[in-house]
């Protein structure tokens, strides 16, 4: 496989929550108004240590967009998406973004979050802002 080089970010942090890997920086959160399957979601400009998986068509609530599924590069677990294109016009500020499901990762604080049972929409990505 090789040698496995991380990036160790500085500062609040978001990280995968089986193995710590350092994912995002609190700072480049651009919204924490989504959602998806597992509860809450939060966009974000930049994240670090992840693969892209295959490249899909994913219906949700704001329409349909071109997505890849995020991984953790340390431990392979699933942690989000990345936007590769949106059909929507009011939906193009999300190309290039990143999502990550807040029940799949650590909060700055070491905090774990809880998946609410009545969040379970496939697909959701809704913006609140």
């Amino acid at each position: 496989m090789g040698r496995l080089f991380l990036i160790n970010l500085e500062g609040s942090i978001y990280s995968c929550k089986h193995c710590y890997t350092h994912l995002a920086l609190s700072d480049d959160i651009i919204s924490k108004s989504f959602h998806s399957r597992h509860g809450k979601a939060y966009l974000f400009d930049k994240v670090v240590n992840v693969t892209v998986g295959e490249k899909e068509e994913r219906p949700m609530i704001t329409g349909v967009h071109t997505v890849v599924d995020i991984f953790c590069v340390a431990c392979g677990s699933i942690v989000g998406w990345k936007y590769e294109s949106a059909y929507e016009k009011t939906q193009k500020y999300k190309e290039g973004k990143f999502i990550l499901e807040r029940f799949k990762v650590l909060g700055p604080d070491g905090s774990n979050y809880l998946a609410v049972q009545e969040s379970q929409i496939v697909g959701s990505d809704v913006d609140d802002d």
